[in-house]
């Protein structure tokens, strides 16, 4: 990320001090991973804080691997590491060093030790040593070897590295103080016999540094001036300092020694980070590998969808704090979505298809209706071809046989939109044995073509024509864990993943894009498990309702919209067990329902009556129904002890706004009338003449916006094409969000000549 990008934190104010003090005159940082797994968004945490920081301060950041545990170590994780941090953006240049390759000197370094008196090779086994090192409230004993002499810790030392002994027979320890109040400076160990294979060094060692020791000489060795960690290597850092205090490395650094400072890890809800239980859950096959989407590993996430720019986003929002706390996953869903708002053009898919026949259409008869891209507020131009035909497919979920009062989709005898196309009323059910529902029969009225017409239906839903559908895998992923702050004993969601068999619109395989927008649906890429004939496509992330945009107030913005406030450290929560069983078992009737807002539903039985009627009404819609119950909801009715209207006219009101009908500050005017008087949406936004703009005050408006911006207008007419995304974008603000974007392009191009 950029410096202006870069967030002010406690670690910054380092810095700056020890540069202006000239403690140090340059910035060396580093990322020192283990290669025993697969790098996962904790990683990606400490990588963007590392490297950042050396870009912000002109300095470098070493990528080093500490390879001192050879059997859970291999080349293969080494690869997805490096893999994975250039994909996140960031370049270690020359600088990749591993600790294996500084074994010799780490080995001189404790002998050099030994002649000072300062370490002993100890004979006791573990359990006996661990017995001997006290508790937090008594201090430890001394080994009965801890005063052998220098000569004989040497010669222990060196049959230790010839392979003489067998593994747990003698460790090296430092020689500090088995009363230390730091119970990690009671003699901590510092060398252990390994009898196994190195994936780089082969069987050349058989005695292995541990990490209090490699790891301070390490960075003196690369001259680190900032070693950051997490908080659970602070009282680590005592020994770090002991090390260094007392090895004379002026061969091996020209300046100030390096000092460790900590910084609280990345504790993310619903996500286990454990690399002992993520390769369990590859190993035992719970999962098809680490790149799994549904896994937290940098590899999954970018399987999954995830982009370069969301994660650095992510990390930048939730900064760096001193105390650990808990980081809701809707975090890291809101930079992705925000991201991916931007460069995923829209398409069409049916997810769950259920056949419709226009009897009233022409059976071989065809037509094609231009559909943008984009919405007009991203500002890109683009459009495509979407096919329409007798035989189609919509939602199985937008059609019900026996709907509830004020259900706005499709019913017998009811009418709805197809978005783009025509209005259809539902004629006939056809059924099979089994009772279940297998065709549809409708009727569209044919001047109602493109949405021109002045007929006013109140659903309007989305469809693709089984003329050229194209037949698609789409894997939808939920949450690995349901429970917030999985344990190791907890069990992965059972419907962490479904598969479906979806029917895509026949311009979206030839787009040139990774990402897509599946309308109502959400954000997917590509998978590269597809083929031509046979798409395949994982969820990103459900769509963020378009008038959900007061998260952006609580929310960091992007530079470039205004300068980011500090972070915030946040406080971990204590949610109640009840609380969150009964969250969780809500989460479980409504899919795609956020785990912030079940809970403050279940904690406030008067909305979530009112959220599970609204989303009887409206089952393609609980996300955002959730959202808008929790949020406006919720403030707008405070004060009162009963609601004047219910479930299915809150429905009717997030369909308006999910459907593009009104605007988020429209739908804001009709929830405010809603709540005095009650009554239906519908009839709201046409007495308060909310809905969509006719074609003739539009032009008059596009008239006024190309007067307004003269220099635009010539620069357009000269050729730079791309300012149509700007003059769209300024006609739809000026029209209140009452212009159909569609509509709006045409009026404009033709404006602009």
């Amino acid at each position: 990320m950029s410096d202006a990008e870069h967030r002010d934190n406690f670690i910054v104010d380092i810095i700056e001090r020890d540069l202006a003090r000239g403690r140090h005159d340059r910035v060396v940082t580093r990322f020192p991973p283990e290669p025993n797994g697969y790098p996962h968004i904790g990683h990606a945490k400490s990588i963007c804080l590392n490297f950042s920081l050396a870009q912000r301060f002109g300095g470098r950041c070493h990528l080093r691997f500490d390879d001192t545990n050879p059997e859970k170590e291999s080349m293969e994780y080494v690869e997805a590491m490096k893999r994975d941090i250039a994909w996140l953006g960031f370049d270690w240049g020359e600088h990749l060093y591993f600790a294996s390759d500084y074994y010799e000197w780490l080995y001189d370094c404790a002998v050099a030790l030994i002649e000072k008196g300062l370490a002993y090779v100890d004979s006791l086994d573990e359990a006996t040593m661990r017995e001997y090192r006290g508790t937090v409230t008594e201090p430890g004993r001394p080994s009965p070897h801890r005063d052998r002499s220098v000569e004989e810790n040497l010669d222990l030392f060196r049959r230790m590295r010839e392979g003489e002994f067998a593994e747990g027979a003698h460790v090296l320890r430092a020689k500090i103080d088995m009363s230390a109040a730091n119970m990690k400076m009671r003699d901590p160990a510092l060398y252990r016999i390994k009898k196994a294979h190195h994936y780089r060094r082969g069987d050349d060692w058989v005695i292995y540094p541990l990490y209090d020791f490699t790891h301070c000489l390490s960075d003196a060795k690369e001259q680190i001036t900032h070693s950051i960690c997490t908080l659970e290597f602070e009282n680590n850092r005592d020994i770090y300092d002991w090390v260094l205090e007392n090895l004379d490395l002026a061969p091996y650094e020209s300046g100030t020694r390096p000092h460790q400072f900590e910084f609280a890890r990345l504790n993310l809800s619903h996500t286990m980070m454990s690399k002992r239980k993520l390769l369990a859950l590859v190993e035992q096959g719970v999962v098809t590998g680490w790149d799994d989407p549904r896994m937290p590993t940098i590899s999954g996430m970018r399987r999954k969808g995830f982009t370069p720019a969301s994660i650095r986003a992510f990390a930048d929002m939730i900064g760096v704090a001193k105390n650990n706390s808990l980081v809701d996953l809707g975090k890291l869903e809101f930079c992705i979505r925000e991201d991916l708002n931007d460069v995923a053009p829209r398409v069409m898919c049916v997810l769950n298809p259920i056949k419709v026949v226009i009897e009233n259409y022409p059976e071989e008869q065809t037509e094609t209706f231009d559909a943008p891209l984009f919405p007009a507020d991203v500002g890109k131009p683009g459009s495509r071809d979407v096919t329409f035909s007798r035989e189609l497919y919509i939602e199985r979920d937008d059609f019900m046989k026996d709907p509830p009062k004020k259900y706005y989709r499709l019913s017998p005898g009811a009418e709805v939109r197809l978005r783009y196309a025509y209005i259809v009323k539902c004629e006939q059910v056809i059924e099979n044995d089994a009772g279940e529902i297998v065709e549809l029969r409708c009727s569209y009225d044919p001047d109602t073509k493109g949405g021109k017409s002045t007929r006013k239906v109140r659903g309007t839903i989305h469809w693709v024509s089984a003329h050229d559908a194209v037949d698609a895998e789409v894997r939808m992923y939920d949450r690995l864990f349901l429970a917030e702050q999985p344990s190791e004993q907890d069990e992965v969601n059972p419907a962490s993943l479904t598969v479906l068999e979806g029917k895509l619109e026949a311009a979206a395989p030839s787009l040139e894009a990774t990402h897509l927008q599946f309308e109502r649906q959400g954000y997917f890429v590509h998978d590269p498990d597809g083929t031509a004939d046979r798409p395949v496509f994982n969820l990103t992330v459900t769509l963020k309702d378009s008038w959900a945009k007061q998260t952006k107030a609580s929310a960091p913005e992007p530079a470039k919209a205004r300068p980011k406030p500090k972070p915030q450290e946040a406080t971990a929560r204590v949610v109640d067990p009840e609380d969150q069983a009964a969250a969780d078992a809500l989460r479980a009737r409504h899919a795609g329902l956020d785990g912030d807002d079940a809970l403050r539903l279940v904690r406030e039985p008067r909305l979530a009556a009112l959220f599970e009627a609204a989303a009887g009404a409206a089952p393609t819609h609980t996300a955002e129904l959730a959202k808008w119950t929790v949020n406006e909801v919720a403030a707008a009715t405070k004060e009162q002890s009963e609601l004047a209207f219910d479930g299915p006219a809150l429905a009717e009101l997030v369909s308006l706004v999910a459907d593009e009908t009104i605007s988020t500050r429209a739908a804001k005017s009709v929830l405010a009338e809603l709540v005095e008087k009650g009554g239906s949406a519908t009839a709201i936004v046409e007495a308060q003449g909310l809905d969509r703009m006719g074609d003739d005050a539009l032009a008059k408006t596009i008239d006024e916006v190309l007067a307004q911006h003269p220099v635009e207008v010539e620069r357009y007419r000269a050729g730079e094409k791309k300012l149509l995304g700007f003059l769209l974008g300024q006609v739809m603000r000026a029209a209140g969000g009452r212009a159909d974007a569609k509509s709006t392009r045409q009026l404009l191009t033709k404006a602009l000549g």
